[in-house]
């Protein structure tokens, strides 16, 4: 059993790793959609760069916009219009005016009135109507009588008008005072029939078996080939047919877990602080879901805005929490995985590509405002500029050109721009890491940790600000985050605190402590100061990227001086004993502070320094540094090391105020 457990313990890194792959994969897929794909890409006029295309199956085409809308307007025009009779309107006529036969003695006179009677009632059977409307005239009239609908001619019916002035002539308009019509215009049925014609509207035009040959490759797309396309793009995104989709999961999980594998292989080589801490692994990987799930979410319900989503937020998230070089891959990585859903990925794979470069080329020191919205609006002018690029490559013209694409475009930067200060903040505290924003308000030497250095320690924070100087100019000049190291140099020897008076810049008295410790102990008291830093440091939650200077800022160096006393005076000499604990630099920002703290501690001891003897003290340390093997984990190049000396050695010569001697 405990075999059993000691191999989990062992292999416990590599089975998070695991899951957190096959979580985020799972989730990947999940979120990409499950109907077939249309993967053509292709513009009408344009060879077609595919091989020959035939219908996979059966579809219909679909008519033209315009078609449509002309059977539409002429249903409009030639819907019947529907009237109904109301029968007991003279029904109650008729009853009135027979009551009133027995007042009349003339037996003539009466079967007069019901002849008129008879008469009037045959116009009311055929339906009178208030009035004859002009747009009516042209008109087919159904007359929905007793349950029956009669085609009808518009001018069959007579008017209340007509039918009052028969009355008149007759005589009889006495007997009939009020002559209402009795059919009316039924709006409900009339547009119910309508609807029904509309409705009835055939969509589609032609048909496409199975088989038939589409188009040929290298073949111009024509106005007609661009129809059936369109077409058979419409079926696939549809699902008007029934696709294995076990097929379509399978190629998403293996292109999924490829390209998620090649993430953890590059994290792992290039960057292992960053492997080796699951929340910073989580942090990625949560950036790339929300950026599929952002994609996929508008191409669902709002396609033509792909270009609204923002996703070069995530290189620029990364490159500010980490570095530039993880900021593309992975930006890279989440790009080829969402074109395997949007539509014309071509363009898009291009587009998004070119401007995450350009983020991770422009955008630096973002918490300056001016440099943010500069960055951001190099950024859009680029996705601009890129994406009428390509559509011109591949349309061939610049119909694409619309203030409309530019506006998305132009929106997308506002959102970038709306969003990073926000999640900067978000993530610091979510996951403990530190931005730009927090490097500005860390460097501020009014901070509780930092006054509590001047106060404790005096010589070590005007140590601490000298360093800072001469790190933060050696970072600039080889194109380093000199924010980053310039708050590394303040923070770095805060474990000086502890106890201040066994190092030399706070040993204002001239008696020195380390008098009355041995060699060995005072060489504790000395490496000791690294740990007692990032106890510090954590207690007051400096973030783990700041205390990496801490650890690093030795490396695995000795403390030479008490090293070399020991060895004068005892024959054996544990090496170890003389010994930083490590680890040593993994970046370029903290090699530099390595060079820059070595370089401005070593040279309070110079006694009348010139620039050959800057030149030649600087070049020592380093070399030293080197042939210890300091900078074996650092991504910092010979040139770039040959250029922060070069920084290092100039502000050495304005410290001490020296002029270059030039020769004679």
């Amino acid at each position: 059993m405990k075999t059993i457990l000691s191999k989990i313990l062992h292999f416990q890194d590599f089975i998070s790793k695991a899951l957190l792959l096959v979580i985020s994969a799972l989730l990947i897929i999940y979120l990409l959609p499950k109907e077939n794909q249309f993967s053509f890409d292709y513009k009408l006029g344009m060879p077609w760069q595919h091989e020959d295309l035939y219908a996979p199956f059966d579809f219909s085409l679909p008519k033209s916009k315009e078609k449509i809308s002309a059977e539409k307007k002429r249903i409009e025009q030639s819907s019947p219009h529907f009237y109904t009779i109301d029968s007991l309107i003279f029904d109650s006529l008729r009853f009135i005016a027979v009551s009133k036969l027995h007042l009349i003695e003339s037996n003539y006179k009466k079967k007069q009135i019901l002849s008129k009677i008879a008469e009037l009632d045959s116009l009311y059977a055929k339906g009178v109507i208030a009035d004859r409307k002009i747009e009516n005239q042209t008109k087919v009239i159904f007359l929905v009588k007793k349950n029956q609908i009669i085609n009808q001619d518009y001018s069959h019916f007579p008017t209340v008008q007509e039918v009052k002035q028969l009355a008149i002539r007759s005589g009889f308009d006495t007997l009939f005072p009020n002559l209402p019509p009795n059919t009316f215009f039924d709006d409900q049925l009339t547009l119910k029939h309508k609807q029904q014609q509309l409705d009835q509207i055939s969509l589609w035009e032609g048909f496409i078996e199975k088989g038939k040959l589409i188009i040929s490759s290298n073949e111009p797309v024509s106005e007609d080939t661009f129809k059936i396309l369109e077409a058979l793009k419409y079926n696939y995104s549809n699902e008007q047919v029934t696709f294995r989709s076990n097929y379509l999961i399978g190629g998403y999980a293996v292109l999924v877990f490829i390209l998620l594998i090649m993430l953890f292989l590059f994290i792992r080589k290039y960057r292992k602080e960053i492997y080796e801490d699951n929340r910073k692994v989580i942090f990625i990987l949560l950036n790339m879901i929300l950026s599929v799930l952002a994609v996929v979410t508008i191409i669902n319900r709002a396609p033509d805005y792909l270009y609204l989503v923002p996703l070069c937020l995530l290189p620029l998230l990364i490159k500010a929490f980490f570095d530039p070089r993880l900021g593309l891959f992975t930006h890279v990585v989440t790009v080829l995985l969402i074109s395997l859903v949007v539509p014309d990925s071509s363009t898009f794979i291009i587009v998004q590509i070119i401007a995450g470069i350009v983020t991770i080329l422009t955008v630096s020191e973002s918490y300056k405002r001016t440099n943010l919205f500069l960055s951001v609006g190099r950024i859009t002018l680029v996705y601009i500029v890129s994406y009428y690029a390509v559509q011109m490559i591949y349309q061939g013209n610049t119909y694409g050109l619309s203030w409309m694409t530019i506006g998305i475009f132009v929106i997308n930067g506002l959102i970038i721009l709306a969003l990073s200060v926000p999640l900067f903040y978000v993530y610091e505290k979510l996951f403990g890491l530190v931005s730009d924003f927090s490097l500005l308000e860390l460097s501020d030497t009014n901070s509780p940790l930092l006054k509590e250095l001047a106060d404790t320690a005096p010589g070590t924070f005007h140590h601490s600000l000298q360093v800072a100087n001469l790190a933060e100019a050696a970072a600039q000049e080889i194109g380093a985050n000199a924010m980053l190291v310039r708050v590394g140099a303040l923070y770095h020897d805060i474990g000086k605190m502890k106890n201040p008076s066994y190092f030399t810049e706070n040993q204002l008295s001239g008696s020195n402590l380390h008098d009355e410790l041995s060699f060995i102990e005072s060489a504790s008291v000395i490496i000791r100061h690294v740990k007692d830093g990032i106890e510090m440091a954590k207690k007051n939650k400096i973030p783990d990227r700041i205390i990496d200077f801490i650890r690093t800022h030795h490396g695995s160096m000795l403390v030479y001086y008490f090293y070399s006393k020991e060895r004068d005076s005892s024959e054996t000499v544990d090496e170890e004993m003389f010994r930083y604990p490590g680890p040593i630099p993994f970046s370029k920002e903290t090699t530099i502070l390595m060079m820059a703290d070595s370089v401005e501690a070593a040279s309070k001891s110079l006694k009348n320094p010139d620039t050959l003897i800057i030149d030649a003290f600087v070049e020592k340390i380093i070399e030293k540094q080197k042939e210890e093997h300091q900078f074996l984990n650092s991504d910092i190049t010979l040139k770039e090391i040959e250029k922060v000396k070069k920084v290092l050695k100039r502000k050495l010569i304005n410290i001490y105020h020296l002029r270059i001697e030039y020769p004679e």
